[in-house]
C-alpha cells in the first residue's frame, strides 16, 4: 500500500506549533507517514515529542536576529549546519511535501526540502510575515495566509503563490463548558471572571503586573492566570476568586468557555482562537523582539474590527492596566457582536486539500 509522507516543521514558540498540532492529528487518522524537524531543546521537541507515531528529527538552528548581536555571527554557521542536517535527513525520507508554520527553526528544513527539489507549502500566521518565513518564500510553491490582508505585505512578484485560508484553530475548543470550569475553579457563577494568559514566552512582565493589581482586580472579577510554564512559584498567592496555573490541557477549553473577558499577548493562534469563542480582549503585544512587528500589527487588526482593545507594552502601568479591563468589560457585548459578524473558514481543511493536492500532482510526476 502507497503511504504518504510528510515533514513539518516549525517552532521557537508554542504559536509556531500548534497549527502544525491540528494538520498532524488529522494527517495521522489518514495513515500518513509524517516527521518533523525541529531543534533539539525547543518547544517543538516537548510538544511532537509526546505523539509516537511522529518522527522526530533535530537539527541545529540559529536565530535570526535584524539587530547587531556577537551571536550572529555562531548562529550563521549553525543555520549552515542545520541545513545540511535538513538535507540529508529529507534526501533520506523522500517526502512527497514539507510544510513549514515558520519561526527561525523551519529555515533548515525549508531549504533542505528546496535543495531536493520537495514542495514547500508555508503557512503565515502573522497579520505580518515574520523574517524566517519571508526568507522561507523563496523555496516555497505557496503561503497560505490566516489573514486576509497578510497578500498586500507580500511583494507583487511573489503575491501569485499567496492564498488566504483563514485561522487553523481547534475546533474542540468549542466543546468547553462553563460550568464545569467554574466547578473545576471553585468559583461562583453570578460574578464575572477574567483569564489572564501570559503565554508560552514574554509571560513574566503580564504575570508581574497581574500579582501587582490583583487586590484592585479581585474587588470587581473572579480570575483564572495561566502564567506559562516554569513561572508558578511561591510568590503567588493564595485567594479566594483566584486560580493560577502554570499550563491547563484537558480542562482548557472549560476555562475559555467560563472567561467573560481576556488579557492577552497577541500571538496569531492564541487571538483567533479568543475569536472563534467570541471573547472580547485586552491584548498587550510584545514590545520587544522578533514576534514585536507581527504581534503589533495583529493587535492593531483586531482592534480597528472591533474585536479587541489595545495596551501598548510600553504604556503598561499598573493603572491602565486596571483601567484598560474595565473598559472592555464594559465594551464587551459590542465587541461580541463585532466577532459574531467577523465570519469563520474551515482553514484545516483548506491547508488539508492544498497538501493533498500538492502530493498528488507529485505522484502524476513520479508515474509519467
Amino acid at each position: 500500500m502507497f503511504k504518504r509522507r510528510i515533514i513539518f516543521t516549525g517552532g521557537g514558540s508554542a504559536g509556531h506549533v500548534t497549527a502544525n498540532l491540528i494538520l498532524i492529528s488529522r494527517l495521522l487518522q489518514e495513515q500518513w507517514e509524517i516527521h518533523y524537524i525541529g531543534s533539539k531543546q525547543g518547544i517543538e521537541r516537548q510538544l511532537i515529542g509526546k505523539i509516537p507515531a511522529v518522527h522526530y528529527h533535530a537539527v541545529a538552528t540559529g536565530k535570526l536576529r535584524r539587530y547587531w548581536a556577537w551571536a550572529n555571527i555562531s548562529d550563521v554557521f549553525r543555520i549552515m549546519l542545520g541545513v545540511l542536517q535538513a538535507y540529508l535527513l529529507i534526501l533520506r525520507i523522500k517526502p512527497h511535501v514539507c510544510f513549514s508554520l515558520g519561526g527561525f527553526v523551519a529555515v533548515p528544513a525549508v531549504v533542505g526540502a528546496g535543495w531536493n527539489r520537495v514542495p514547500v507549502l508555508i503557512l503565515e500566521p502573522d497579520l505580518h510575515p515574520g523574517l524566517a518565513n519571508r526568507l522561507s518564500r523563496r523555496y516555497a510553491q505557496m503561503m497560505c495566509t490566516t489573514f486576509m490582508d497578510t497578500a498586500t505585505f507580500v511583494s507583487s512578484k511573489a503575491s501569485g503563490k499567496t492564498v488566504y485560508v483563514g485561522p487553523v484553530i481547534r475546533e474542540e475548543l468549542k466543546l468547553g463548558s462553563r460550568a464545569r470550569g467554574i466547578h473545576f475553579c471553585g468559583f461562583v457563577s453570578d460574578r464575572p471572571i477574567l483569564l489572564i494568559l501570559g503565554g508560552s514566552q514574554g509571560s513574566e512582565k503580564l504575570n508581574r503586573m497581574a500579582l501587582e493589581t490583583l487586590p484592585e482586580l479581585l474587588k470587581r472579577y473572579q480570575i483564572i492566570h495561566i502564567c506559562g510554564r516554569g513561572k508558578l512559584n511561591s510568590s503567588f498567592p493564595h485567594f479566594a476568586g483566584y486560580k493560577a496555573f502554570e499550563y491547563v490541557h484537558e480542562e482548557l477549553a472549560d476555562l475559555m468557555a467560563m472567561a467573560d473577558i481576556v488579557v492577552s499577548r497577541a500571538g496569531s493562534n492564541a487571538i483567533h482562537e479568543w475569536l472563534l469563542l467570541r471573547k472580547p480582549m485586552l491584548l498587550i503585544p510584545h514590545a520587544h523582539g522578533g514576534s514585536r512587528v507581527g504581534q503589533t500589527l495583529n493587535a492593531k487588526y483586531f482592534q480597528e474590527r472591533g474585536y479587541a482593545r489595545v495596551l501598548q507594552e510600553e504604556e503598561l502601568s499598573p493603572q491602565t492596566f486596571l483601567r484598560d479591563i474595565d473598559l472592555v468589560y464594559k465594551d464587551r457585548d459590542h465587541m461580541v457582536g463585532h466577532m459574531k459578524a467577523s465570519g469563520t473558514d474551515n482553514a484545516v481543511d483548506k491547508v488539508l486539500q492544498l497538501i493533498r493536492t500538492t502530493v498528488s500532482s507529485v505522484e502524476r510526476a513520479e508515474h509519467e
